[in-house]
């Protein structure tokens, strides 16, 4: 026979009953309706989650002040030229926010690419394009890996070796080109087509909006049917559809210019493919997860079994990789290898485009879409210049440096933030 419950024992068990909680706060948040989402975004800003929001409103203030200054920034030819000239540094930035998610830096991504392109120019008039391109990609790769050792083994900062590498690339580049300054594109080869083929037929530009917008609408489907499965914070449907839907009129409108012009170019698609298999592998796989441990704390991922060389190594590879791809964008775009390729102000367009795109410098946080936000606002502010007639490096240099100094400032705050916030 159980003994009966006395009134001491129900005052006991209550306390512990009322100390479980019901329902993750956070979970309430969109059954408040607009209120909710009004204190959420509150929240956010106060704890220094601003994600991409610094990023996208410097898109929308510098298109607002070039339309207004130029009366035509905003038309199908400006979002060709900046989404053509945009690829071949992005692809390079997306490579530096591997590295940057280390906490780390690549100064040799400009000379990589350079040398790259310089590989293949020179093999391109004596071999198959395609074995030419294989070499000077891996001449990337080889380089990346040269980096990787000297960091992760030696144990000499990435700073210096990447150095070293900008200056040691830089003259090897030179002596590979020899006494030619110039290597011109071969006819037919697919380097020259990177910069200059365009998918002419309407149905190419609006049938990969259609494919853009209903995979992040299934993406999205299914990440919210997961977190719903495991009583975590997720989006209502609803939701998801309000923001396919801003999704969809921004592709869409964006193929539409893109008809108005010459097409689809081909080097966007290429662009979007890396972003979407980068992000796949950051986001989606143990290598992903490994490199933002190791980002966050080197000890305590070492503790955790993951092999942090291996790490280190193989992100200053992919850097070299993509920064050797990126060189046969430069060397499509300029009509063939030349000793200045890779140089001027790549690699800071590489890094600023990275740290302007939301990727902190100080390790840990980052998206590879960081670099095409990135990427986009430097093109636009290089393509709204060049309507001002105002061309000169100097004043690109300068407010390049100036978005790049608000963008750093803007992550030291938010770190600070969310540290304080407890949230870091």
């Amino acid at each position: 026979m159980p003994e009966p419950r006395t009134s001491e024992d129900a005052a006991t068990e209550a306390p512990a009953a009322a100390a479980i909680p019901a329902v993750d706060p956070r979970l309430l948040v969109r059954e408040q309706g607009f209120k909710g989402y009004v204190d959420e975004f509150k929240r956010k800003i106060r704890s220094g989650e601003i994600g991409s929001l610094p990023v996208v409103v410097g898109l929308i203030v510098i298109g607002i002040v070039f339309q207004a200054l130029t009366g035509n920034f905003i038309t199908s030819y400006n979002l060709d030229q900046i989404t053509l000239y945009a690829a071949g540094p992005g692809i390079m930035a997306v490579g530096i926010v591997f590295v940057l998610l280390l906490g780390e830096i690549d100064l040799a991504v400009g000379s990589v690419a350079g040398l790259a392109g310089s590989v293949w120019g020179v093999f391109a008039t004596d071999m198959p394009d395609s074995l030419a391109i294989l070499l000077g990609i891996l001449s990337g790769t080889l380089l990346g890996a040269f980096h990787g050792l000297v960091f992760a083994k030696i144990g000499v900062p990435a700073f210096v070796v990447t150095l070293a590498g900008f200056l040691g690339w830089a003259g090897l580049q030179t002596w590979v080109m020899g006494e030619r300054s110039t290597i011109p594109t071969p006819i037919g080869s697919f380097v020259g087509d990177l910069t200059k083929y365009y998918f002419s037929d309407v149905a190419a530009a609006y049938g990969l909006a259609v494919v853009v917008v209903a995979a992040f609408y299934l993406a999205q489907l299914r990440d919210s049917r997961r977190r719903k499965a495991a009583e975590l914070p997720h989006r209502p449907h609803s939701e998801i559809l309000l923001r396919t839907g801003v999704l969809a009129a921004l592709v869409l409108v964006a193929a539409y210019g893109f008809n108005q012009e010459k097409g689809l170019p081909l080097s966007l698609v290429i662009f979007l493919v890396i972003l979407l298999v980068t992000d796949f592998v950051l986001r989606r796989t143990t290598y992903g997860r490994q490199v933002f441990a190791v980002g966050g704390g080197i000890e305590a991922a070492r503790r955790a079994g993951i092999n942090v060389a291996w790490i280190r190594i193989s992100v200053f590879m992919i850097s070299g990789t993509l920064g050797a791809i990126g060189g046969l964008f430069l060397a499509s775009a300029t009509g063939g290898a030349d000793r200045s390729l890779g140089g001027g102000n790549q690699l800071m367009m590489c890094i600023a485009a990275a740290v302007i795109g939301g990727t902190s410098l100080f390790g840990g946080r980052g998206k590879v879409w960081s670099a095409l936000l990135g990427i986009l606002v430097l093109q636009s502010i290089v393509q709204g210049l060049n309507q001002l007639n105002l061309e000169s490096n100097a004043i690109q240099y300068m407010i390049t440096g100036a978005v790049l100094l608000i963008a750093v400032i803007i992550d030291s705050v938010s770190r600070k933030t969310q540290k304080s916030a407890g949230r870091a």
